[in-house]
């Protein structure tokens, strides 16, 4: 075959693929010729996988259909960099992802659900690479958001906010894909505008929109998902809602459009110019392979979901045992009412589609607790930090993701360390207690005083080199309220559940 002959094979097939996604970015690259797929390959950013950790939760096991699910970490950057302030307004400078959806595809391909994590929520940033090479070390009870601003890179450091994500949900991230404010912007006209709802009229902080329905593209898209002020109690939880919708809607009217190119080539190369991703989606043909993976997915099957939430002061802290339920959920590869989808792994027994109702709690005496919020179930907020020394791949993070579900709020994946046979529980001064209880769990483990112990250091030896401890038994007979409460199927009313307060 020649050249010619086989550049025109390869734009076909990313105009196939085109037509197949079903998500945020719509990920279409699409070609009409072999200057296209040039043009889109020279499109294309990626950054540098040096920053992702090298202690990961294992990879999802294929299930026994073939498929396997893929976990894709969607995220937008607020920079003002690079032109981006003439859209969003404000001083340039390194941005934060202030919009964060975890996508998870199941396996069978017919299923996806979209995990919004508020952008103040206190988590652990785990340690991540700087520009000097060096690395931090893990911080406790950071705003979310703030891990894309590590280092401080011009273009954020989406690699540290993988690395969160990971630590966060024992959940191996397959992809990470960063768009800021042109290339949304971009990529709506493309589309020639996408249906909104809003719920009241807005004039505030430079942002004015009508109350209804009406089409929005370019810097009215952009506003209607970023606006906060003038829209219920002006919080991101409220701001989020509305994103899943606009989501919902923008998937809607790609699928509805189809294959008609002459939206699938803007799009491809607004989408393009616009994304920063991990290196394996660094080419045209490896996003337009990513695209044709989608295909099966339709709007029927995507919901959208916040994690279980509650307010804690001016932030928000992850409700427990109901946030450790949904990352196991996904882990399983069971959709929201709590259905397995055939993942070849033994599944955990449990959950039932109605759910039942929890008890609410909250982290702070003086703050309301958010929808579903149910009380934790035991463990401790003692800090965790888990090393792998057994040789085997990904012992470390599918014992932070098990810890998690006994209770266990802070939980670090450390770096691995040299192999030893035995497993140490290590101990800062004042924490034996929950050293001889966390080595239970783990047992013939040995424990120890360690200066060098923030709270708890668990290294596992090949003795424990599945990382899981004794008794995770985790998933409910009834899928939480915490969940149920916060979910939104992407089918919805386009002008339902737009608001919280």
């Amino acid at each position: 075959m020649t050249d010619k002959g086989r550049a025109s094979r390869r734009a076909g097939r990313l105009a196939r693929a085109a037509g197949a996604t079903a998500a945020v970015l719509v990920l279409a690259t699409a070609g009409a010729g072999a200057w296209f797929y040039h043009r889109i390959d020279h499109n294309i950013s990626t950054f540098s996988a040096d920053g992702i950790a090298t202690s990961r939760p294992p990879a999802a096991p294929t299930a026994s259909g073939g498929g396997r699910p893929v976990n894709v970490l969607l995220l937008g950057s607020d920079t003002r960099t690079d032109g981006n302030d003439e859209l969003g307004g404000g001083e340039a400078g390194v941005g934060h992802s202030d919009t964060a959806i975890l996508l998870h595809v199941y396996a069978d391909g017919k299923h996806a659900v979209g995990v919004s994590i508020p952008r103040d929520t206190l988590v652990t940033i785990p340690s991540c690479k700087l520009p000097s090479g060096r690395w931090t070390t893990a911080r406790t009870n950071q705003m979310f958001n703030s891990a894309f601003t590590v280092g401080e890179y011009p273009q954020g450091n989406p690699a540290c906010t993988q690395n969160t994500v990971e630590a966060l949900t024992g959940l191996r991230i397959d992809h990470t894909i960063v768009v800021d404010f042109k290339g949304f912007a971009a990529m709506t006209e493309a589309v020639h505008g996408v249906e909104v709802c809003v719920p009241n009229d807005v004039d505030s902080y430079g942002i004015h929109l009508s109350k209804g329905r009406q089409t929005v593209s370019g810097q009215s898209a952009l506003d209607y998902v970023r606006a906060r002020h003038g829209l219920g109690d002006g919080s991101d939880i409220g701001r989020m809602k509305r994103q899943q919708a606009f989501v919902s809607s923008f998937i809607k009217k790609v699928q509805t459009q189809g294959m008609d190119l002459t939206t699938l080539l803007p799009l491809a190369d607004a989408a393009t110019r616009s994304l920063t991703v991990d290196p394996d989606l660094g080419s045209a043909m490896k996003l337009a392979t990513f695209a044709q993976s989608l295909q099966g997915v339709k709007l029927s099957g995507i919901t959208f979901v916040t994690v279980p939430w509650q307010f804690a002061g001016a932030r928000v802290t992850l409700v427990h045992p109901d946030v450790d339920t949904l990352w196991e959920m996904l882990r399983q590869d069971r959709t929201l009412d709590g259905h397995a989808t055939g993942q070849s792994t033994a599944a955990t027994p449990g959950l039932i589609s109605a759910a039942s109702p929890t008890p609410t709690a909250s982290a702070d005496p003086s703050a309301g607790p958010g929808p579903g919020a149910s009380a934790s179930a035991g463990g401790t907020a003692v800090t965790v930090q888990v090393h792998n020394a057994s040789g085997a791949a990904g012992t470390a993070g599918r014992a932070a993701a098990a810890l998690r579900t006994l209770g266990y709020q802070d939980v670090v994946i450390a770096s691995d360390t040299k192999l030893r046979s035995t497993t140490v529980v290590g101990y800062a001064a004042g924490h034996r207690a929950e050293a001889e209880q966390l080595a239970a769990r783990y047992p013939g483990a040995e424990v120890r005083q360690d200066a060098s112990a923030d709270g708890l250091l668990l290294t596992l030896g090949t003795d424990h080199a599945t990382g899981d401890p004794a008794g995770a038994a985790v998933l409910p007979d009834a899928v939480p309220t915490g969940i149920t409460g916060n979910a939104r199927p992407a089918d919805s009313d386009l002008c339902s559940d737009l608001s919280f307060g």
